[in-house]
């Protein structure tokens, strides 16, 4: 056990894109350090330099250093993530693996299994569980207030320049990357996190313009254990303000310009995110002849990357349980898993291990 007075020992696998905001982040914190960055490209000794920590060109070689940490971020490619958490879990060391789980539903099985015989913790980064638009609108949901959730509509569009798919990262062109694993996971899982697991999803694929092997969006229709219905637009090669980051401004390297990409509808209000624009019949008889009335949600800004950097200490010292569990990261990859099947069939796809069943603390 971690002593609540000393600081958390962490290590950041690999400083591609998210790596070094994560570096950035623990440097930041009064109660973790970085302790090593371990990347076999020259970007990692030199981020590693500029950050005055030591640089590991493999685990192995952390491992067997005077640096081992407490714990380790995972921000490799994706279809690393399994062995490396793997790898860390059997040496004693607390794991955040940046989402996805894994590429695929085996292997992200295999490593539930397998941290399920380990006795330390493995938590899936889905950061925006930790966004104070999110903990607002998921407290409106669970309090009733919007009474029963009978729809979601939701929004994810953005431009990705050709430069983001070019070397060393040209792997997110190819089965293991693209905008369903890379991008829409996320809205998977906090639609897990708002209304429970999904069970059935319906797609069709939109005109792919780029010449890669993966998808660039699609039109989905979403339906939920608890019988709530949902649509969601999605493509990463179209100018659009509506988007999460573009949204929250939740990621600094995307402006912010607040245009709503959530629309919650329940039986006695509806919500709008982020704008926390909340609409009802309050206070007159429910009719669309009355005047509906607005009230805005008050949001404390604060930013979601140290809270779950803040949520991960306070697991690695045994005060919390995991806020995103490798379980909850399966679910999530699950859905995915089924939103490729039917951009590629066409068909619509039930989710039947869903059906019936929790995931982790929170769905």
């Amino acid at each position: 056990m971690i002593a609540k007075s000393s600081k958390v020992k962490i290590a950041v696998i690999g400083v591609g894109l998210i790596g070094p905001r994560h570096c950035r982040t623990i440097i930041t914190s009064s109660d973790a350090t970085l302790t090593a960055i371990v990347d076999p490209l020259r970007q990692g000794a030199k981020l590693a330099e500029e950050l005055g920590t030591k640089h590991y060109k493999s685990i192995q070689d952390l491992l067997m250093s005077p640096e081992k940490p407490d714990a380790a971020i995972v921000c490799t490619p994706n279809q690393t993530h399994v062995p490396i958490a793997k790898e860390l879990a059997d040496a004693g060391i607390h794991v955040l693996v940046e989402k996805p789980i894994s590429p695929d539903v085996e292997s992200g099985r295999d490593l539930v299994n397998h941290t399920q015989k380990t006795r330390t913790h493995v938590l899936i980064g889905h950061h925006r569980r930790h966004n104070p638009y999110i903990a607002v609108a998921r407290n409106a949901v669970a309090s009733g207030s919007l009474g029963d959730i009978i729809a979601v509509n939701g929004l994810w569009a953005l431009f990705k320049p050709v430069d983001y798919f070019e070397a060393p990262t040209e792997w997110r062109k190819g089965k293991n990357g693209g905008v369903v694993l890379i991008n829409f996971i996320h809205e998977i899982d906090l639609l897990h996190h708002l209304f429970g697991p999904i069970v059935r999803v319906h797609a069709e694929q939109m005109k792919r313009m780029r010449g890669y092997e993966v998808e660039e969006g699609a039109a989905i229709t979403l339906k939920f254990l608890s019988g709530t219905v949902g649509t969601f637009l999605f493509s990463d090669n179209l100018p659009s303000p509506y988007s999460f980051e573009a949204g929250t401004g939740e990621n600094p390297l995307i402006p912010k310009v607040g245009a709503s990409f959530y629309h919650i509808f329940g039986t006695n209000a509806s919500l709008s995110i982020p704008d926390m624009t909340r609409w009802s019949y309050d206070g007159v008889v429910k009719s669309w002849h009355e005047p509906i009335t607005q009230r805005r949600l008050e949001v404390k800004e604060s930013v979601p990357f140290e809270l779950q950097l803040a949520h991960f200490v306070r697991v690695c010292r045994g005060e919390e349980q995991p806020s995103c569990t490798a379980e909850d990261g399966l679910a999530a990859l699950i859905v995915c898993n089924a939103v490729k099947r039917a951009i590629q069939t066409g068909d619509t796809v039930d989710i039947d291990e869903l059906k019936g069943r929790t995931f982790g603390s929170s769905i």
